[in-house]
């Protein structure tokens, strides 16, 4: 049995489209394979030790190192989880330096799939620039897949910084990654071959 942890973005859940969409493509194409889809906290001061937690309490992820898809902040939070344990990772349209743009969202949200409230606030910008992996040890174990018209973040910022790895680079989209799907068994090949 193979494990893949998929970590979704902020204000999202494993009730995404994307995560549905890996979910509904693992169970129908690789039996053989474990998906976990974690619902990430939306306090940024809680999620790094949630991780950790989830990864010491399923060692089985760490068999042959870890395999990540993380979608957004997820990508952000799988380059910090693979510099750290190794492995490989997919990650779609991958935040970069998302402690900058979290400084427009300051104040009190709602997660549109859990309803639940929280709140961000300045101490939390410190929290998520922490878990930035600065270096990237082995570019060869990134594929990342970017759409140019992201709307929320700044694709070439990926670009530059994954620019080594399998990159994968689509000219319109948007944040969602439009047709994620049709790439869920190129995605699963680099994953578990």
């Amino acid at each position: 049995m193979q494990h893949i942890l998929y970590l979704h973005g902020f204000l999202s859940s494993p009730k995404s489209v994307k995560a549905q969409a890996t979910k509904a493509y693992f169970e129908q194409n690789h039996s053989d394979v474990s998906l976990h889809i974690p619902e990430l906290s939306n306090f940024p001061s809680k999620v790094e030790g949630q991780l950790l937690d989830l990864i010491e309490s399923t060692p089985a992820l760490l068999d042959d190192g870890l395999k990540l898809i993380g979608s957004s902040m997820g990508g952000y939070l799988s380059t910090f989880l693979l510099e750290q344990f190794g492995g490989k990772a997919v990650l779609i349209n991958p935040a970069v330096r998302p402690y900058e743009l979290l400084q427009s969202f300051i104040g009190t949200h709602e997660n549109p799939y859990s309803k639940e409230q929280f709140e961000i606030v300045e101490g939390d910008i410190g929290v998520i620039k922490a878990l930035e992996a600065e270096s990237i040890n082995d570019q060869a174990r990134y594929k990342v897949l970017l759409q140019t018209e992201d709307e929320t973040l700044d694709y070439r910022l990926a670009a530059e910084k994954y620019a080594q790895s399998h990159l994968v680079i689509e000219e319109g989209g948007d944040h969602s990654f439009v047709g994620y799907e049709n790439h869920l068994p190129a995605i699963a090949e680099f994953l578990l071959k």
